[in-house]
C-alpha cells in the first residue's frame, strides 16, 4: 500500500439548539447583528453531563457504521481538541476504549480549530509509513465549556459537536500531503488560558489575516495534490465565519464546488467543524462520490492546516 483514504464520515450534535433569538434574552445582542458579522443563526449546546468523549465516542460510532466496521478493526485513534477537561487519561484513549478498540495507538492532538486536517496528516502519514492500518480520526469540540457567557463578542460564535473519519490503507493515495505550518507572532489571538480558561481572541487580527494571508496557502495545498480550484467538488473550511469562508473560497477559484457553510446552523465548533460539515453535506448527497474536495483549517497558535481528499 502507497497511500491511504477515507473510507466514511459520521457526525453528532447535542439536540439542545441555542438561537439567536434565545442570545437576545442572555446578553445585549440580536438576530440581524449576529448574522450580519458572522452569519450564525443557531447553534448546539451539549448538556452538563455530556462530556467530550461522549460527544466523540458518538460521531465515531457513526463514523464506523459508515464505514462497515466495528472499534476492533480500529488500530490508531487520534483525537483534535482544545476542550477536553481532563488531563489523563486523553480522548483518544477513552474513545478507543468506549469503541472496543483492542490495541490502538491512541493520542490527542491540541492545535484548536486545525485540529482535524493536522489529525488527519498524522493519520496518513502514519498509514503510508506501515505505522497503522486503520485510523479513526476525530474532531470535537465542547466550547460551551469555556465561553464568558456575559460577553456578547464570543459567546455568539460557539457551538459544540463532533465529526470523525475512518481512514484506511490504499492502493492508490487519495489524501494530499498536508500543507501545514503556523505564525508563531500570532500565537495569542485566538486563546483559552488560565486563570480564566475562557474562550477570547483578537477578532479583527485574525480576520484581516485569514482573509489576506490563506487563500494563497489553499492554493499551495491545491498545488500540492495536483488538483486546479475549479477541479474541486467541495470545499470544507474551518466555520468561523461566513465572512471568511465565502471570500476565500471565491479568492482561490473554487467555481464548481459545493462551500460548506454549516456555520450558519452549528456555529464555531473549532475541531469539530470540518468533520461535522462535511458528514452532513455527504449524507444529504450533496458532494459526489470520489470528488475532491479541499479541507483547510486555521486555529490557535496561529495554526493552519490543510489537504484535499478524495470524497467518500
Amino acid at each position: 500500500m502507497v497511500g491511504s483514504r477515507v473510507l466514511s464520515f459520521g457526525h453528532y450534535q447535542p439536540s439542545k439548539v441555542l438561537t439567536n433569538a434565545d442570545l437576545e434574552h442572555m446578553v445585549d445582542t440580536d438576530d440581524e447583528w449576529i448574522q450580519s458579522r458572522v452569519g450564525i443563526r443557531t447553534r448546539h449546546v451539549a448538556a452538563a453531563d455530556e462530556s467530550v468523549s461522549d460527544l466523540a465516542t458518538k460521531a465515531a460510532e457513526h463514523a464506523l457504521a459508515n464505514a462497515g466496521l466495528t472499534g476492533a478493526d480500529i488500530d490508531f485513534v487520534i483525537v483534535a481538541t482544545c476542550t477536553a477537561l481532563d488531563r489523563s487519561p486523553n480522548m483518544a484513549a477513552r474513545v478507543a476504549a468506549a469503541v472496543g478498540a483492542q490495541a490502538p495507538a491512541a493520542i490527542d492532538v491540541n492545535t484548536a480549530c486545525s485540529g482535524f486536517p493536522h489529525a488527519m496528516a498524522l493519520a496518513d502519514q502514519s498509514i503510508r509509513t506501515g505505522s497503522a492500518t486503520k485510523a479513526l480520526v476525530i474532531g470535537v469540540e465542547k466550547l460551551t465549556d469555556f465561553v464568558d457567557w456575559t460577553d456578547r463578542t464570543t459567546c455568539v460564535l460557539v457551538g459544540d459537536g463532533a465529526g470523525a473519519a475512518v481512514v484506511v490503507a490504499s492502493e492508490e493515495p487519495e489524501i494530499s500531503p498536508v500543507v501545514w505550518g503556523s505564525v508563531p507572532e500570532m500565537g495569542r489571538a485566538v486563546r483559552i488560558e488560565a486563570p480564566s480558561n475562557t474562550f477570547a481572541q483578537e477578532g479583527q487580527s485574525v480576520y484581516r489575516w485569514a482573509t489576506t494571508a490563506l487563500p494563497e496557502v489553499a492554493l499551495q495545498v491545491c498545488e500540492r495534490a495536483g488538483v486546479k480550484p475549479e477541479e474541486l467538488g467541495g470545499v470544507v473550511l474551518h466555520q468561523a465565519n461566513l465572512r471568511i469562508i465565502e471570500p476565500l473560497a471565491r479568492k482561490i477559484g473554487a467555481v464548481n464546488a459545493v462551500i460548506a457553510k454549516d456555520v450558519v446552523e452549528s456555529g464555531n465548533t473549532s475541531a469539530a467543524s470540518i468533520p461535522l460539515a462535511l458528514s452532513k453535506l455527504i449524507e444529504r448527497g450533496e458532494i459526489r462520490k470520489g470528488s475532491p474536495v479541499l479541507l483547510f483549517a486555521f486555529g490557535g497558535g496561529l495554526s493552519y492546516a490543510g489537504q484535499i481528499i478524495n470524497c467518500p
